[in-house]
């Protein structure tokens, strides 16, 4: 076994503690970076960065894994 198994074991631990708060950390990083991408576009691939945000999310957002 190596030195990582633990660590994902003590990822999902405080994940179970502090999954409300990884969970808002999270959303509120997509946002930001979903808003500075927009700007350096000039709102042109605004739809396709929404579908990055709402994928992230789906990915990221579920703190019940």
């Amino acid at each position: 076994m190596s030195q990582f198994d633990g660590l994902a074991d003590k990822a999902q631990e405080l994940n179970q503690q502090h999954g409300d708060k990884i969970e808002g950390a999270s959303d509120q990083a997509i946002q930001q970076g979903g808003q500075f991408a927009d700007e350096k576009t000039g709102g042109q691939h605004s739809d396709k960065i929404e579908q990055g945000k709402q994928g992230l999310d789906e990915r990221l957002g579920d703190n019940s894994q």
